[in-house]
């Protein structure tokens, strides 16, 4: 089994059984890892809300990890990033990337001209690549829905455009998804469609070049940092520890489960502890292929 196969099998797991992952395609790892290259200016987004009241929302434990993963590991390859999200999912992601060690700050969507500010965003920033991780995407009926099909329009802002608007301008772009109501997973309808609850409803209809999918969202932020890693030729793998005051940090700046919409550890309804064997089996094949490739030693 080669490495791009063996993480793949890992980001399939589906542990909290949310059964889109089983009627995927592969993962087109070898398409993502050459997706990678040339990386010098990204813009990263993520922010999914979730209800807690009548007009009371605040963005969920997956997205900002994974997120701040992909963002400290491009930090430490020297290449500009821009961390992005809207007003739900500012303070939980803010706290990602300070706890991380990120030396940059996200970027406020705003609320109001959010079309005009994306649009201004690329045009100053120059992104080669633009990365989505558990960001909602549009449905074709022009709203934004929760896995439960409901429109969720209020909580958020609107910026669906940036998929279109960056590929006008020759970016690279990567979106994660695990449910098929995210943003770029517009790519993957077929498959969404038919094996997804309110599939045809809640599907996105922005379409990422590299679409990719995972039992958590999340668990992508470790896979691309462990093709950043063989590609470059060092660990930029996070550890439990990290994970650990991660999660601890999110949670103390609000953010929830999505799906038990408590203020408490865990991510789609799964404890760290699930998490933690994800990214061990993770850094387990990184450092395996490493070792092949004579980047480590054995010993």
């Amino acid at each position: 089994m080669t490495f791009y196969e063996k993480l793949d099998s890992i980001m399939r797991e589906d542990p909290g059984e949310r059964g889109l992952i089983p009627h995927m395609p592969p993962n087109p790892v070898a398409a993502l890892d050459r997706g990678l290259d040339n990386m010098e200016r990204v813009i990263l987004l993520t922010g999914f809300p979730t209800r807690l009241g009548e007009n009371k929302w605040i963005g969920e434990t997956d997205g900002p990890l994974g997120t701040a993963n992909i963002a400290l590991a491009l930090e430490k390859l020297g290449i500009t990033i821009m961390p992005m999200t809207d007003s739900q999912g500012f303070r939980p992601f803010e706290a990602a990337l300070h706890t991380i060690g990120c030396k940059t700050a996200p970027t406020l969507i705003p609320y109001e001209d959010t079309e005009a500010f994306i649009i201004r965003q690329l045009d100053k920033f120059k992104p080669t690549h633009l990365i989505t991780l558990e960001r909602p995407g549009k449905g074709r009926d022009g709203h934004y829905h929760n896995m439960g099909g409901k429109i969720i329009d209020d909580m958020l802002t609107d910026c669906s455009c940036i998929i279109d608007e960056a590929q006008k301008r020759g970016v690279m772009t990567i979106s994660v998804g695990d449910g098929g109501n995210e943003i770029g997973m517009g790519s993957l309808r077929d498959a969404i469609e038919i094996q997804v609850p309110h599939g045809a409803e809640i599907c996105a209809s922005e379409c990422a070049q590299i679409p990719i999918v995972s039992g958590v969202s999340n668990w992508w932020g470790w896979g691309i940092c462990a093709l950043l890693s063989l590609k470059h030729g060092q660990n930029l793998i996070s550890t439990k520890e990290m994970e650990k005051k991660l999660i601890k940090a999110i949670v103390a700046a609000g953010s929830v489960d999505g799906c038990t919409r408590k203020n408490e550890p865990t991510i789609d309804r799964l404890p760290m502890s699930v998490h933690l064997d994800i990214l061990k089996k993770v850094q387990t094949a990184l450092t395996e292929e490493r070792q092949i490739n004579g980047q480590v030693t054995v010993g």
